[in-house]
């Protein structure tokens, strides 16, 4: 009786066709894929899985397997899936296609197996390796699918950000030149420092897009840090803050020797986010302060409000995370989308730390960072040192 790992290497050729077959059917009104563009990764497939199935295996590896673990022999099997993962992807399978064809395929090769042979004790192992190696191949897949999607979104997001900046400049300098014009009408004076304030908070928007999109593809974010006063920047973003938050009172203070090394563009970035989140989601007044704590900087930015429920607090800076998603308050967003993440990448790139407290009376982002660090540039990781 031929064992299913023989029978798979002298019956590829009709697997094949049932793989491709259903390949053609999945993929039918999408695109004039051919049948020869669809074989693609199959027979590389069907031969690693025979050639994995052949591999000594003990109990403990067996059980080391479903847990997820490799062996140094796993690397071109799992090499053969993500190559499929990819040309699937260029091919425009969806993510339930591809889970859906290597269901078909285990169908298919268990089908035609028992029509051949009758099951046996030896047979039973047969099939716990081969579905073995099936799991293997999907998991692999899909890994590599979602990975290459993911990366094709995020390079869409840079480009969108990229290509955004110059007509956003050009909008700017349009609504200052009518801004300054003498004999404008006092309407469209107004209507100009609207465009103003409109862009001023776009520009933030790109500089998050931007951001999390380097970060997110593996780049580095730069950083260019030199001598700074913390106090002149906390009033200098303050200010440009409070011309675009229309309403909104901010009160900076300051104390003590706030003289450090940091990147200002970037710390004015986060602070602006920290800001434009105060004046969104909570009441009253916003207090800006910053004063010396120790051998660091702290930065506390505070508002009133609804506070923030506990249980979003653990991941408030995680990216695109949405607070009402959390409670189903549709009130509640204050971490949504990307800007408090990017707070926590720039803070994280300066070696400090950033957290979050909130309750009936408040909500406070408290940062603290060095007076001098070794920041040149942050990983793609973007993740809290341990």
């Amino acid at each position: 009786m031929p064992s299913l790992s023989d029978f798979i290497r002298t019956h590829s050729g009709v697997l094949i066709d049932d793989w491709v077959a259903y390949a053609l059917a999945l993929n039918e009104g999408r695109s004039r894929l051919s049948e020869h563009d669809l074989r693609d990764s199959a027979p590389e497939i069907l031969a690693a899985l025979e050639a994995n199935m052949c591999q000594s295996q003990t109990a403990q590896q067996a059980i080391d397997k479903s847990h997820g673990e490799k062996r140094a022999s796993d690397e071109h099997f799992d090499r053969v899936c993500q190559l499929h993962a990819q040309d699937r992807l260029r091919q425009g399978f969806g993510l339930s296609d591809i889970v859906a064809e290597f269901r078909a395929l285990r169908a298919s090769v268990m089908r035609r197996w028992r029509a051949s042979t009758d099951a046996d004790a030896l047979s039973i192992e047969e099939m716990e390796r081969f579905h073995e190696a099936i799991d293997q191949v999907l998991s692999e897949s899909v890994k590599e699918y979602v990975e290459q999607a993911e990366r094709a979104r995020n390079l869409f997001a840079g480009i969108l950000a990229h290509d955004l900046r110059a007509p956003l400049g050009v909008i700017v300098n349009a609504a200052t030149l009518i801004a300054r014009t003498n004999d404008t009408h006092p309407e469209l004076t107004k209507a100009a420092g609207f465009i103003q304030r409109s862009a001023a908070s776009m520009n933030v928007l790109i500089d998050d897009l931007l951001v999390f999109a380097r970060t997110r593809l593996g780049d580095e974010l730069p950083l260019a840090a030199s001598p700074q006063n913390m106090g002149e920047i906390c009033r200098e973003v303050a200010e440009e803050m409070g011309s675009v938050l229309d309403g909104k009172t901010i009160d900076v203070t300051t104390s003590g020797n706030l003289d450090g090394v940091w990147d200002r563009g970037r710390i004015a970035q986060l602070l602006a986010n920290l800001l434009s989140n105060a004046a969104r989601y909570g009441k009253g007044k916003i207090r800006l302060s910053a004063h010396e704590h120790e051998e660091t900087i702290e930065i506390n930015v505070e508002n009133a409000g609804t506070p923030i429920p506990a249980e979003a607090l653990p991941t408030i800076f995680d990216p695109l995370t949405r607070i009402n998603a959390v409670t189903g308050h549709r009130d509640m967003a204050a971490g949504a989308g990307l800007g408090l993440y990017i707070c926590r990448c720039i803070t994280v790139a300066h070696q400090g730390s950033i957290t979050a407290e909130s309750d009936k009376a408040r909500t406070k982002f408290t940062i603290r960072l060095p007076r001098r660090s070794d920041a040149g540039t942050l990983g793609p990781a973007c993740q809290p040192p341990p």
